[in-house]
């Protein structure tokens, strides 16, 4: 008995090898007149029109998300950033490597957590705000891009902290994806947030905090601008 089940094994075997050879030559003779291959042209327009101003639209867009956006300079920066952490009355703060210190100098009365060694997702969960720079931010959709670079950290930061305060310069605000893309590389963790992490169900009842921060405050520091209450 074994040895017809092993002639029974390897009759089955011929048969799938065969069948498998018959299925990629119907493949190779189908190709055989394939049309020739079309250039596709991608010398399109990428850049945004000169009279639109990105900063601006930027921050109309980004608070059309939900998201609080807080004008302000350089000088303002580190008081910008303790108010938006009072305003939520933070007081467990993750900070991740590379974050300019002089920018938490007004952020008092706060512990300051470093992801050094890693924290765990349940530590990340039990604090109260995340602060973190950007790579790049895009002025028409509204969006502001992560890569883990300095002052950003991994992915999990910005992600598992229910507030998120994000400072965007105006120097890394462009108008559209296009242009974003040329200062991104595709090799590093890209995080793309779109305002304050929402869904909706069946009935279009808006639930916050599903996949990421109930709460985004944007700290656009704009040296063209005098300070500015929150919009």
């Amino acid at each position: 008995m074994r040895g017809i089940a092993t002639v029974v094994a390897a009759v089955v075997k011929v048969e799938r090898a065969d069948a498998r050879e018959a299925i990629l030559n119907r493949i190779r003779a189908a190709y055989v007149d394939r049309p020739a291959r079309v250039d596709v042209p991608r010398d399109y327009d990428v850049l945004t029109a000169a009279d639109i101003d990105v900063v601006e639209l930027f921050a109309e867009r980004v608070a059309d998300y939900r998201a609080v956006v807080h004008r302000t300079t350089e000088a303002g920066l580190a008081a910008t950033i303790a108010e938006a952490l009072a305003s939520r009355s933070a007081r467990r703060v993750v900070v991740p490597t590379g974050l300019p210190a002089a920018w938490l100098a007004s952020v008092i009365s706060v512990d300051q957590i470093a992801d050094d060694p890693p924290l765990t997702h349940a530590q990340l969960d039990g604090v109260d705000a995340v602060i973190t720079s950007c790579a790049v931010a895009i002025a028409v959709t509204g969006t502001i891009v992560l890569d883990a670079g300095p002052g950003q950290g991994r992915r999990a930061l910005s992600l598992l902290p229910d507030h998120h305060v994000c400072i965007v310069r105006a120097d890394q605000i462009v108008g559209g994806v296009p242009e974003a893309l040329q200062r991104l590389d595709p090799r590093r963790p890209l995080t793309w947030i779109s305002g304050p992490s929402a869904t909706s169900d069946i009935e279009l009842d808006r639930v916050e905090g599903v996949h990421g921060p109930r709460n985004l405050d944007v700290v656009l520091v704009d040296p063209r601008r005098s300070v500015q209450r929150p919009r």
